[in-house]
């Protein structure tokens, strides 16, 4: 692990620049899904089952579904943001685009250009994070100050989710196989990851693998913080997290180097 983060430098603050600088470039388009993410969501689940689900119960306090729901379309979004920047953008750039083959014939390192795609994926999922719960705090779907506690799961998870899509694009060996950890591994966290429904309602066998999922605790503290209902537990969670994150990162780091080598 010190041999590996050792080769990572300042430098890869230069690649996260150059994403950001073509992400501007088209920044009308690119800020607009979060803008209206929020509003599909609620649109669809909200008003379409709101009814028919009327009130549920997180950590004793009667919910409307409107309400549940509105911390899990933030949740979703940092795991799609930051997955699918470092899945299909960051093969494109390395496989069609010979960006990192440009950048790797600067002084930068093939570590440094992998901790800028990381860092970026990183920032896409909190720059999505950070629209959506303004949007959603006009609604009063937030509550403050504990709401603010979005931003740093935003981070932690958007640099896990960035790592987990670098390890799946360290390890494909054309853009089509992306279907596969799309299907086995996102599609799953996304129906079962606690976002639509409590995982309580689960069989017991069910709720056990939901609760092993990555985004079942990444949306069970954003809705405690959107609903001020955190607690100390809450704590170990962001630190097991943010531990999963970070050893991710390096292995991800490690596997694209591998790959970048050969």
């Amino acid at each position: 692990m010190r041999a590996i983060l050792g080769n990572v430098s300042y430098r890869a603050a230069y690649v996260w620049r150059r994403n950001v600088d073509v992400y501007l470039t088209t920044w009308a388009t690119n800020f607009l899904p979060p803008l209206l993410e929020p509003f599909q969501y609620l649109l669809a689940f909200g008003l379409g089952l709101g009814g028919a689900v009327g009130v549920l119960h997180f950590r004793g306090l009667p919910v409307p579904y409107m309400n549940f729901i509105a911390p899990g379309t933030i949740s979703i979004a940092i795991m799609f943001w930051a997955f699918f920047e470092t899945t299909y953008s960051s093969y494109v750039r390395m496989y069609y685009q010979k960006t990192f083959d440009a950048i790797t014939a600067t002084p930068l390192t093939i570590e440094d250009v992998i901790a800028g795609e990381l860092l970026w994926g990183t920032t896409k999922s909190l720059v999505a994070a950070s629209i959506m719960l303004l949007v959603l705090s006009f609604f009063g779907f937030v509550a403050f100050p504990s709401g603010l506690w979005v931003i740093p799961v935003a981070v932690v998870g958007g640099l896990f989710f960035a790592s987990f899509g670098m390890i799946a694009t360290s390890l494909v060996p054309t853009i089509e196989v992306f279907n596969l950890p799309i299907f086995l591994m996102v599609f799953p966290m996304f129906v079962f990851g606690g976002t639509f429904f409590p995982i309580e309602n689960l069989p017991s066998w069910a709720r056990w693998i939901s609760t092993a999922l990555p985004l079942t605790h990444v949306s069970r503290l954003v809705r405690a913080s959107m609903l001020d209902r955190l607690v100390i537990m809450d704590l170990a969670v962001g630190a097991g997290l943010a531990v999963a994150a970070v050893a991710a990162a390096v292995a991800s780091i490690a596997l694209m180097r591998r790959r970048l080598v050969k």
